[in-house]
């Protein structure tokens, strides 16, 4: 599904925000994490409201292109002047999202001018279709999100966190989801809780061996020992993404980053 959107991504510059934190002050971020190094994920993109306020994340797949998820479907605007910025043309929302499942919870915002790649921004490494990771494996998950459910105050920087692959069956059980995790979805968080991603974080990225394999979706809580993060699947949705990419641009199959 395609909407026409007068929305406005900020594209941040992770130096920029680590070299002037200290000038603004906003709701924090990832549970249980740290700040990430400068100029460490150079293709992580803030969705922002019109007053400024970061609210989603997001993927740099192309320079034209932005993977987020599908419930990040809100106005937003400029923030930094300083900042790489661009217009989108449309938001091509996945045709069988369902807001009420949450299952395919993956958008594509296509923008009206190309970002510049360069030493802070590059494009995000995607899987292949149909790809996996095992339980067990230690994945990292970064944003601006709140670093507890009920929020704070903390300087504007960048967090990050690492998470191990949670199995469908454990997320799945009784004393989980119970039967709530589709296979579009995948699980991550550690068995005794305190480490997550959070409110705020929706749409960003969830790394492993430096490819994007889950996009931010939802949870029950923040870092909840019996309930992990969920995350879309991004492999289940290669495909969709190519086709969705090369049936509105002429652009070399090199504009995507696939290992």
């Amino acid at each position: 599904m395609a909407v026409h959107s007068e929305y406005l991504i900020c594209f941040v510059f992770i130096v920029l925000l680590t070299k002037d934190s200290s000038r603004v002050l906003m709701q924090s971020r990832i549970v249980g994490g740290h700040t990430a190094a400068p100029n460490s994920i150079r293709y992580l993109v803030s969705l922002k409201s019109t007053s400024g306020q970061h609210f989603c994340g997001g993927s740099l797949v192309h320079r034209y292109w932005v993977l987020t998820a599908a419930h990040c479907d809100y106005k937003v605007n400029i923030f930094e002047g300083t900042e790489q910025y661009a217009k989108p043309r449309i938001l091509v929302i996945h045709p069988l999202y369902n807001r009420s499942t949450n299952n395919a919870d993956i958008m594509l915002i296509k923008l009206r001018a190309p970002m510049v790649l360069n030493k802070y921004v590059s494009l995000a490494p995607l899987p292949r279709q149909g790809t996996g990771v095992a339980e067990g494996h230690v994945c990292r998950v970064s944003g601006w999100g709140y670093n507890s459910l009920e929020g704070g105050q903390v300087p504007v920087t960048l967090r990050t966190v690492t998470v191990p692959i949670v199995s469908t069956a454990r997320c799945n059980s009784s004393d989980s989801f119970n039967g709530n995790i589709t296979a579009n979805m995948i699980c991550a968080g550690y068995s005794t809780g305190g480490k997550d991603a959070c409110k705020g974080d929706s749409g960003g990225p969830l790394v492993c061996d430096r490819r994007i394999y889950g996009v931010v979706s939802w949870g029950n809580g923040c870092g909840d020992a019996k309930f992990p993060g969920v995350y879309t699947a991004v492999s289940r949705f290669r495909r969709w993404i190519d086709q969705t990419i090369y049936a509105s641009t002429s652009r070399e199959t090199e504009d995507i980053l696939s290992y």
